[in-house]
């Protein structure tokens, strides 16, 4: 079996899983590819990933079996990083990774909307940030701290989807367990590295 023939049931299940977002998920199916065109890509992995192993134990019941299977599948896909340690330092590096499935730098191509997942270790601070492009967040698997401009830190199980507009400072913490969760762009420069914010 290909990585593409590997990754389509995954991104069939995050649409599937973003069917159920709510209003602010209807920009996102809207422009959603209605064909999946691949393109050539090639595995690479990061620190970070080893701890995808064992993380659906923190997952809710309606992630767990999507997480179970990017874990399985995590060393055919292309994990990257746009940081470097002069941005957070080293330790972030070690913590921080992403893996896009659709998307201009995915395996499968759209220029209107990036998805895929973020992976962060325990005990990390991904620190304040924004971005052009609009996002929705939908934790997989691990609690975790999330912070915006519009609130303080507040603690967020798996499986409850969190908005992005244009612009807005977000951040986001662990603790003792790992994050796993799936990300949504659109209407933005979909490659663009985010913006540090004090």
């Amino acid at each position: 079996m290909s990585p593409h023939e590997s990754l389509s049931p995954l991104v069939a299940a995050l649409r599937s899983l973003l069917e159920s977002a709510g209003p602010k998920a209807g920009p996102f199916l809207r422009e959603w590819p209605r064909n999946l065109i691949a393109r050539p890509i090639l595995p690479h992995t990061l620190p970070v990933v080893a701890g995808l192993k064992g993380l659906s134990r923190f997952a809710a019941p309606e992630t767990q079996t999507l997480v179970e299977q990017i874990a399985a599948l995590a060393g055919e896909l292309d994990w990257r990083q746009t940081y470097t340690a002069a941005d957070f330092g080293a330790r972030f590096l070690d913590n921080h990774g992403f893996s896009e499935w659709i998307g201009e730098r995915g395996p499968f191509i759209s220029d209107a909307i990036a998805c895929g997942v973020l992976v962060l270790g325990p005990d990390i601070e991904y620190p304040a940030h924004s971005h052009e492009a609009e996002e929705l967040y939908c934790p997989l698997a691990g609690r975790a701290w999330w912070r915006s401009s519009e609130s303080g830190w507040r603690l967020r199980a798996p499986g409850r989807w969190i908005h992005h507009p244009s612009w807005m400072t977000h951040a986001m913490r662990t603790e003792r367990e790992p994050l796993l969760a799936a990300y949504l762009w659109r209407a933005g420069d979909l490659s663009a590295k985010s913006r540090l914010d004090a």
